[in-house]
């Protein structure tokens, strides 16, 4: 069955999300999230499109674009090649590293727009990594709150802090205020699937351990291991998740 054509946003304006192939992380270590970061703001320049925010998710980003001279095909294309080659190098690894093609959504007036770089900034609060969104390094939240509305940065701000006041300290004031607002608000999201739970993971290792203790994976012939390990990755546990339950080190799990 033919995709369904992206739905065109007359404000040039779209609500982007990419995954990880499997609900696997896409972020491991500092650096890879520095690393999507820097190619982003470079395929920007050269792409005619505009970040107006983002968020870093281990295993998913959202990220609020406006095309100006540019096409967010083009831009998402760049940005995730480049960025793939770099990852799967930097792991020893080959293949997909996203699922499919992005999702987007067409931000159609300054209403939505608001809402959708609240939810974007609000996606760490509510997965209970921080309290405050400002605080998570990996959004563009922190930008706004420290903003210069004249002055071109990465990401721009200056056309959503323009929207909330045209005075630049006042804007900043109002767009805390905004953002720290209870709210209901509802965008484009990942699937609902859910990623497999901890105790989940740990059942399923039992399960393919045949009743052996999971940690005597550690002892285990590599070759053995990593057919298990393997398995495991296939249903859905993250890398992270095995090295808890095993006890085995990041290194190791990755290269399986």
């Amino acid at each position: 069955m033919p995709r369904k054509p992206r739905e065109k946003s007359e404000t040039g304006i779209y609500h982007v999300i990419v995954r990880g192939i499997g609900q696997q992380d896409i972020f491991y270590e500092e650096d890879d999230f520095q690393r999507y970061l820097e190619t982003a703001k470079k395929v920007s320049r050269e792409s005619g499109v505009s970040v107006l925010g983002y968020c870093l998710m281990t295993n998913h980003v959202h990220l609020l674009l406006k095309e100006e001279d540019g096409d967010i095909s083009v831009f998402m294309k760049r940005l995730g090649v480049s960025y793939a080659y770099w990852y799967n190098w930097k792991y020893e690894r080959m293949g997909h590293v996203f699922q499919d093609r992005f999702k987007s959504e067409a931000v159609k007036d300054d209403a939505y727009l608001l809402t959708v770089i609240r939810y974007i900034h609000q996606n760490p609060v509510k997965a209970c990594i921080i309290n405050k969104p400002e605080k998570y390094e990996w959004s563009s939240c922190a930008a706004y709150y420290k903003a210069d509305q004249n002055a071109a940065t990465f990401p721009d701000t200056r056309l959503i802090l323009g929207i909330v006041h045209k005075e630049q300290k006042r804007a900043i004031e109002e767009f805390k205020k905004y953002t720290a607002e209870d709210n209901e608000d509802r965008c484009l999201d990942c699937d609902k699937s859910k990623r497999i739970s901890e105790s989940e993971a740990y059942e399923r290792a039992k399960e393919i351990m045949n009743g052996k203790p999971v940690t005597a994976l550690q002892t285990m012939d590599q070759d053995a291991r990593n057919k298990i390990l393997s398995c495991l990755r296939k249903d859905g546990v993250s890398l992270r998740q095995i090295c808890r339950i095993t006890g085995l080190p990041f290194h190791i799990v990755r290269k399986a």
